[in-house]
């Protein structure tokens, strides 16, 4: 962009220099000594209001300022305070009037660190309603309304287009569809829209050359682009894929499986007067053959409204390696006011995850608390047998991240919309 033509004029209100970035584009400019808002179009500048604003602002970017946005450069020449007051609080916003003698005007617009590239719209966009809100769709997009609000301008510098004045106010209203942002502007003689676009503030700095430090954003603003949103589309994607390759090798698993059964047995015992040590037995010796594998040891006995316990020691033959563990099989039953009831099970089953093939021998040690005397049990070792649970911790740890990012996905558009007008209600309390 060559450099425009600079009108060099006098305030009449203090004297002080006035420059015309905008020449006839301009219908008002405001004078940076005084701050008197003047019109562009009178030869003389009248003036049409005095400084009235409540306090001085310096803008971020300051007037004169040229940068490229987009492969296109522009010069800011206007800048404005605007703000709208909900609940009794009152919050500001900047915006920064850019101009480009070839492409017109644009803005950009800030609020707690997060800015907005906006251009105006030359068509309104189609408004309706979806699920008892206001929504507007343009090209195919669908925007949600986010406020509705009154806004207020509280200080301006430089020069604009219309004949800007400090208290003007208009109804703003903001449909949002991250990253972009539709915001309509209604005042008694117009109504306008214009699309902003979300836009880092370190872009802007790199894009005006900007010497000062990058301010931070604070906080989730309206059309804020969600970077978890994307992230956890991605990784529930790598994720299903990870399930596929799992369940693919718990099939192979299931089908290369042995289950080969090396020894079963079945045994009684009297608890009545016994010794606990009269109970324990050893059983006859068994081959664990093949290569190194699980050992499943299958207990069943037939306790109703009682358990037993049953202390076991697996031992190698030729090394003495004793593998010793400790299973309850429990069962009660009955009657209540709900109907029948049960819990427990006459069956329990142990893995011992990696036994070497060899000679072995089970020691058992049972001991029982039953209703009768008398108990029946049995006892089943089979080698090489499925079991899903290393396959079921896999799963849940890879479904760790992706549930990590879902929940930053979730809390961050529940911060965005706790600032608009569909914040859930922290009052509960119901009227006496």
């Amino acid at each position: 962009m060559s450099a425009p033509a600079v009108a060099s004029l006098t305030c009449p209100q203090c004297g002080a220099a006035i420059e015309l970035r905008t020449l006839d584009q301009a219908l008002s400019v405001v004078c940076a000594s005084c701050g008197s808002i003047l019109d562009a179009r009178d030869p003389n500048l009248h003036v049409l209001q005095e400084f009235t604003a409540r306090q001085k602002f310096t803008p971020q970017i300051p007037l004169g300022t040229r940068g490229t946005l987009k492969g296109e450069k522009w010069e800011v020449v206007g800048y404005q305070v605007r703000g709208a007051t909900i609940d009794g609080t009152t919050y500001y916003w900047e915006e920064y009037l850019l101009f480009n003698p070839y492409k017109g005007f644009r803005y950009l617009t800030q609020y707690d660190g997060h800015w907005n590239d906006v251009q105006v719209l030359k068509a309104a966009p189609e408004e309706t309603m979806s699920g008892g809100r206001p929504v507007v769709t343009m090209h195919g997009e669908t925007f949600k309304h986010f406020q509705t609000a009154t806004a207020e301008t509280y200080f301006v510098l430089g020069e604009f287009p219309w004949q800007v004045r400090v208290g003007d106010r208009a109804t703003a209203s903001d449909f949002v569809a991250p990253p972009r942002m539709l915001s309509k502007e209604k005042t008694e003689d117009e109504t306008t829209w214009s699309l902003g676009t979300y836009t880092p503030a370190a872009q802007i700095w790199s894009a005006f050359g900007l010497k000062t430090r990058v301010p931070h954003a604070r906080g989730v603003y309206a059309n804020q682009p969600d970077e978890f949103v994307s992230r956890a589309g991605s990784m529930a994607k790598r994720y299903l894929l990870f399930v596929a390759v799992i369940v693919g090798l718990i099939l192979i698993r299931l089908l290369t499986a042995s289950r080969e059964t090396v020894f079963a047995t079945n045994a009684a015992f009297f608890r009545p007067g016994a010794p606990a040590d009269s109970l324990a037995f050893v059983t006859p010796s068994f081959t664990v053959s093949g290569r190194t594998s699980n050992l499943e040891v299958t207990t069943e006995a037939q306790v109703d409204n009682g358990w037993a316990y049953f202390e076991y020691a697996l031992v190698n033959e030729a090394t003495g390696t004793t593998y010793e563990f400790g299973r309850e099989v429990s069962y009660y039953y009955g009657r209540d006011s709900d109907g029948n009831w049960s819990e427990g099970s006459r069956r329990d089953r142990a893995v011992l995850p990696s036994v070497p093939p060899g000679q072995y021998f089970l020691r058992v040690l049972p001991e029982a608390e039953v209703p009768t005397p008398f108990l029946e049990y049995r006892i089943v070792v089979r080698r090489d047998v499925p079991t899903l649970t290393p396959y079921l911790i896999c799963l849940a740890l890879l479904a760790l991240p992706p549930i990590f990012v879902a929940l930053r996905a979730w809390g961050m558009e529940s911060a965005r919309w706790k600032e608009s007008d569909y914040a859930p209600s922290g009052d509960d309390d119901d009227d006496d």
